[in-house]
Order: C-alpha cells, then sequence, then structure tokens
C-alpha cells in the first residue's frame, strides 16, 4: 500500500484579512493626518516669516527717518495703501500698550497673496534732559486679513489666516539721530 501525504493548504481566514485591513487603515490615517498638519502648520509659518520681513522693512525704513510723527508707508511706494480706518480689532487690544498710533489708522498690503493690516506707533520711552536726546519706541502689529471697502472690520477671505496670531516687532531710535 502505498501511503499518500495529503497536504494541507494554508489560507488566511477573513478575521485575519479584516484586522489587517484596519492595521493598514490606521497606519495610513496617521500618515495622512501628519501630513496635513504638516501642511497647515507650514503655511501659517511662511505667513509670519513674510509678516515679519514685511514689517522689519517698514520699521527700518522708519527708524531712517529718524521716527518721525509725520511718516507715511504709503509713499515709501512697496504697495502699502493710504491710510485707512483702523478696524475694531486693533482698537479692541492687538495695540493696546503700544503707544500713539500713527495718524490714528492702519495700512494694508499683500504680499505672496498674503493679505495684511499693518498698524503703526510709537510712544517716548525716555528723555535724557542734559544731552537733550529723547528715545522713541516704534511698534509694528500685523494682523491677517483685509479690511472691507468703506468698513471699520478685519475680515479674512480665507479660513485659515484666522489661526495666525498677530506679528507684533518693536525697535528704538533716538530723536536726535536722523533729524526726527
Amino acid at each position: 500500500m502505498k501511503h499518500r501525504r495529503v497536504k494541507f493548504a494554508t489560507a488566511v481566514t477573513l478575521t485575519e484579512a479584516m484586522v489587517t485591513v484596519v492595521i493598514v487603515s490606521i497606519a495610513a490615517l496617521g500618515g495622512l493626518s501628519y501630513q496635513y498638519h504638516a501642511a497647515k502648520h507650514a503655511r501659517i509659518a511662511r505667513a509670519q516669516m513674510t509678516a515679519t520681513q514685511t514689517v522689519q522693512m517698514l520699521l527700518e525704513d522708519w527708524k531712517s527717518t529718524g521716527g518721525s510723527s509725520t511718516y507715511d508707508p504709503s509713499l515709501v511706494g512697496l504697495g502699502f495703501s493710504a491710510r485707512q480706518v483702523m478696524p475694531s480689532h486693533f482698537s479692541e487690544g492687538v495695540g493696546q500698550g503700544l503707544g500713539s498710533p500713527l495718524h490714528d489708522g492702519v495700512y494694508t498690503i499683500t504680499v505672496d497673496y498674503l493679505p495684511m493690516v499693518v498698524m503703526l506707533s510709537f510712544k517716548d520711552v525716555d528723555t535724557d534732559v542734559e544731552a537733550q536726546v529723547k528715545l522713541r519706541q516704534l511698534s509694528a502689529v500685523v494682523a491677517f486679513g483685509e479690511i472691507a471697502e468703506g468698513g471699520t472690520e478685519l475680515t479674512r477671505s480665507a479660513s485659515w489666516l484666522g489661526n495666525i496670531r498677530p506679528v507684533n516687532l518693536s525697535t528704538y531710535v533716538r530723536l536726535d539721530a536722523s533729524g526726527g
């Protein structure tokens, strides 16, 4: 008699297949979630860097005039709008404690398709009577969004702009340094 060896084929059960699909799905969702959040935060970081560079350039230009209270960013020739009415967003806390707003208004600019509203302010912080020198703090606050025509509210055409905190930069200038 010949004995025949019977080989049983190994197969994947439905339960094993479902467990595998669940594990792969969880791993894929985790990777996609990471990619989504990384792209979102990269866009926010790029917006903050753009705002910081724009305001830094503006403050340096203002500083070159000696911190003059007659400085007008719209005359720089870089695309800043003429002075506009200050949105309640700024008057309710964003620019509080920074001093007197320049011309009691804000300026708008769009850089890399990113709309920004800029408020400049100044405050005399110290005076040396003997040397006849006055130190002035120059500040700029940038909020993301635009001002609707004729309006006083800050609006955002893209919802992700609401997730970005305003950028606030300050510098100091001696008023006698550049004839200011």
